[in-house]
């Protein structure tokens, strides 16, 4: 078993940096500048949300572009909420100070680690942190690079950089593929965001997926 969670951690600090470095080179594009790009990865560390809100980026903020974006973000996000609630008992009885910090570092990654170590009887919350800070540290320093690197491209869609976000997400799907049946959310999310993006305004589209493959998710689900 610690063999197998050395391999998926060294499996995650590798998409860690990748996203990392992609998101670093859409930050140039929006015009963010290397301190707000690193700023943003170190203190929001959102992973997904991060490249949701610079797709959603403007030049120009009002109370409703801020509004949309913390939608669409916190549908992203909501996947955390059923997360938090799985590893609940096991941090617990932890003072609060410890879980808040824990929960910062909670990602997609550490959590599959901590959920399969506490599985098999491991107790140790330092297990979920540790690897929890690792990966934060590897998304924040692998945005510089992909910052640096983007910075030196003065047209992004000569080289395709505009379909990097699209390929991130594609690729996020790849390690949670479990066959065709379990994979019919994602037909149903697809095609709900394909509609509405062709009949409403915006970035609505986001959402009305996000919650058709909810739905289709929960109807599915034996």
């Amino acid at each position: 078993p610690l063999a197998a969670m050395r391999t998926l951690l060294a499996e995650q600090r590798g998409k860690g940096a990748d996203a990392g470095t992609g998101f670093g080179a859409a930050a140039v594009g929006k015009g963010l500048t290397l301190a707000q790009a690193v700023v943003m990865s170190g203190l929001v560390y959102g992973g997904a949300s991060q490249m949701v809100a610079l797709e959603l980026w403007r030049d120009a903020w009002s109370w409703p572009a801020v509004l949309a974006v913390a939608t669409v973000t916190t549908i992203v996000n909501a996947r955390m909420i059923l997360m938090g609630a799985a590893i609940q008992p096991w941090l617990a009885p932890a003072p609060k100070a410890r879980n808040a910090l824990q929960v910062f570092f909670l990602t997609d990654a550490n959590w599959l680690l901590g959920s399969r170590y506490h599985a098999e009887g491991g107790r140790d919350h330092g297990m979920l942190l540790g690897a929890g800070l690792f990966l934060w540290v590897v998304w924040t320093f692998a945005t510089i690079p992909g910052y640096l690197a983007g910075a030196l491209v003065t047209d992004p869609k000569r080289l395709g950089l505009d379909v990097l976000m699209p390929i991130f997400f594609a690729a996020m799907l790849v390690p949670l593929w479990k066959g065709a049946r379990l994979a019919r959310p994602w037909a149903i999310a697809g095609l709900a965001a394909l509609a509405a993006q062709a009949l409403l305004p915006g970035y609505a589209f986001i959402i009305v997926g996000a919650v058709a493959g909810m739905l289709a998710g929960a109807l599915l689900d034996d």
